[in-house]
């Protein structure tokens, strides 16, 4: 089964149309052998983009201890800004000591993408961490400055002319960059990661869930009511991956079968065109001023 290659924008990078998102092996929850193999076995099968974040705990430290001897395999991708000891968040001293520590963490010269991770516009406006991550691509140790996040911040990151990608969300129940971003990016040659690709597997939910983070998904879900003839996370991948202008969808898993099954959805291909109007008109139906989830 081999997996679909794009282009990222015009940055030169080609990146397989599903990623792996790591935040869910930065905890205790699997031992290290079980980390090592599932991390080898994405990159085996095609899945080249890996993604990564300061906020996700021992990620970095892993995929540099798991995968370092295979950089040339991959395409890595992470986000600063913040958590960086001795310097306040959101400054230009955070971002280059952020990336720094990314580099010497994931035992590499280069970072392939580096996001500015979902802070707001305000900060974007003033300047000085977009010269940080400027300073960091003219210095060779980032080859892609880019945004992730959502909304008003991410509409600046795109016309701003800085950035040459982004990150943002993608899927059943949150369509607003599509309506929104995609096209200016595209326009932009802007390259396009997907995030929440499977909606935080919102349908696993039996009864309205307490957290505020997720319930969003979940009124929207029920509000929507789609009949997609198919496993809902299946047609999650598949829509969210061949939206266009989606170079790659990045979904975080910790568990081996989950990525077997990721990586067999998005062999499917395409929604059908009918399925995927469908799911683009019932957004629009039941569109009550829905943001995208920062």
């Amino acid at each position: 089964m081999s997996m679909e290659v794009r282009d990222f924008g015009f940055t030169g990078l080609k990146v397989s149309a599903l990623g792996l998102g790591t935040g869910r092996i930065g905890g205790n929850e699997l031992t290290e052998k079980e980390i090592e193999y599932l991390l080898n076995y994405a990159v085996d099968n095609g899945v080249n983009l890996i993604d990564t974040a300061r906020s996700y705990g021992e990620a970095e430290i892993r995929i540099g201890k798991y995968l370092s001897h295979r950089r040339k395999d991959f395409i890595l991708s992470t986000k600063v800004g913040y958590d960086v000891e001795g310097c306040e968040d959101w400054t230009y001293d955070c971002v280059i000591q952020g990336i720094n520590k990314a580099l010497r963490l994931l035992k590499t010269d280069y970072l392939d993408i580096v996001h500015l991770h979902s802070c707001n516009k305000d900060i974007l406006e003033k300047g000085e961490v977009i010269e940080a991550l400027t300073r960091a691509v003219q210095e060779g140790k980032v080859k892609v400055p880019a945004y992730s996040g959502d909304n008003d911040a991410l509409n600046y990151a795109v016309h701003s002319g800085r950035f040459g990608s982004i990150q943002t969300s993608i899927n059943l129940y949150d369509q607003r960059a599509i309506n929104d971003i995609l096209w200016n990016s595209k326009q932009n040659y802007m390259g396009v990661i997907a995030k929440r690709p499977a909606a935080n597997f919102v349908w696993q939910f039996k009864e309205r869930p307490s957290d505020n983070y997720i319930v969003t998904y979940y009124d929207r879900m029920h509000e929507m009511n789609l009949e997609l003839g198919m496993p809902i996370e299946e047609a999650s991948l598949r829509f969210s991956c061949f939206t266009y202008g989606v170079d790659s969808i990045i979904v975080g898993t910790k568990n081996l079968e989950h990525l077997k099954n990721n990586i067999q959805s998005v062999a499917k291909g395409k929604l059908h065109e009918d399925l995927y109007k469908m799911i683009r008109d019932r957004f629009k139906e039941k569109d009550n001023n829905w943001s995208s989830l920062v």
